[in-house]
């Protein structure tokens, strides 16, 4: 008698454990591929979903585009002797006579004076002279004019040192921060930065920023030596900021880093995302339910949808299936944006090992029970 009732009380405790399990949901990490496709446009949804192909890839490979203004570009490298406002000049005056007016004790006087704000220096005996804006040289002919009506035939010699008459400030992710002088060397942005210690990140995430006025320009910062041309001259004033590439993707779902990714190059495709947080989980991934979730332009969207009705960003969701036999190179070629998220669901088999773990689990104290109430 009791070894009939084992027989019956199994199989209706495996039948209702199944039916718990079949009735309550069971953990997982969000939604599956049918749920997403019940969400699309085409049954009622909010959202376009669409198989990426070749013209898909075409039509969404877009990246900011970053660069320097033509007025950047065409700017002239400043005079490398040009005397401005804050400049240190030294000079050397030697007169043609034992006593002279400023050699009175020595053969030569040697002055250091300081071009003031509005472009003025003083010397003694020529007085107020505008130095801002010619080249030593030229100072050096506007002083000897001055002297020799007093002193016969005056020899003047004026030196240029480098003091804060232009200067460009630097900040952010860079070995020397602060205000650094233009000088000979350092009249473009690559060797401004080559003088400050370089940049302290990696350079496949760095960006450059300078700030001239009103006008802005951004570049990668390894296009600077790529594009000969983007390493404009400097002007007094500019301001330059180094900083991380600040993109980000949302990876969910079944892989191995649920979190925001930051970017590791310019470009991203999608099969480099998933594997820069960690590739897909061979026992619960599925890799035909790779979704890229955007809220695209409403040009690329009408590109990628063939229409031209659409108003403003829309909702896509991107399916990449990666068992197809071209799915890897769909992945290669599809380009990641900023703020994408990046889901992939649940295998078939996942939620089943879940239903048969759970049930396995629920079927032990049954057991019990009937044993005990066989006894």
């Amino acid at each position: 008698m009791n070894s009939v009732r084992h027989r019956w009380v199994r199989p209706i405790a495996f039948l209702a454990a199944l039916s718990i399990a079949a009735s309550c949901g069971l953990p997982r990490v969000g939604p599956n591929k049918r749920e997403i496709f019940a969400g699309s446009v085409q049954k009622e949804g909010d959202a376009f979903v669409v198989a990426v192909n070749d013209r898909v890839t075409r039509a969404t490979a877009v990246v900011p585009a970053l660069g320097f203004s033509d007025s950047f570009k065409s700017a002239s490298r400043l005079a490398a002797d040009l005397i401005r406002p804050g400049d240190i000049l030294g000079l050397t005056i030697w007169e043609n006579v034992d006593d002279g007016l400023l050699t009175r004790e020595t053969p030569n006087s040697v002055l250091e004076v300081q071009v003031d704000d509005a472009g003025y220096i003083f010397v003694p005996y020529a007085g107020r002279l505008r130095a801002a804006g010619n080249t030593p040289n030229q100072l050096r002919e506007m002083i000897t004019t001055k002297l020799e009506d007093q002193t016969p035939d005056p020899q003047v010699e004026v030196r240029r040192s480098a003091g804060d008459g232009a200067t460009v400030s630097l900040t952010g992710a860079i070995g020397i921060q602060g205000n650094l002088p233009i000088e000979r060397p350092t009249r473009t942005l690559a060797t401004m930065l080559a003088q400050a210690g370089g940049v302290t990140i990696a350079p496949e995430i760095a960006q450059v920023t300078v700030t001239r006025g009103d006008q802005q320009g951004k570049i990668w910062f390894q296009d600077l030596f790529d594009h000969p041309e983007l390493d404009i001259a400097l002007r007094n004033g500019d301001r330059i900021l180094v900083e991380q590439d600040t993109r980000s993707f949302t990876s969910l779902g079944a892989t191995s880093t649920q979190s925001v990714v930051p970017f590791e190059s310019q470009d991203l495709s999608a099969l480099e995302a998933i594997a820069q947080v960690g590739g897909l989980l061979s026992l619960s991934s599925d890799p035909t339910g790779v979704f890229i979730f955007r809220n695209e332009a409403a040009e690329i969207a009408g590109q990628v949808l063939g229409r031209d009705d659409l108003q403003g960003a829309q909702r896509l969701i991107y399916v990449l299936n990666l068992t197809e036999p071209n799915g890897l190179f769909l992945a290669r070629d599809f380009v990641i944006r900023d703020d994408d998220t990046l889901y992939v669901t649940e295998a078939p088999y996942a939620q089943w090992t879940k239903t048969l773990s759970l049930v396995t689990g629920t079927l032990t104290p049954l057991s019990n029970v009937a044993t005990l109430s066989g006894s």
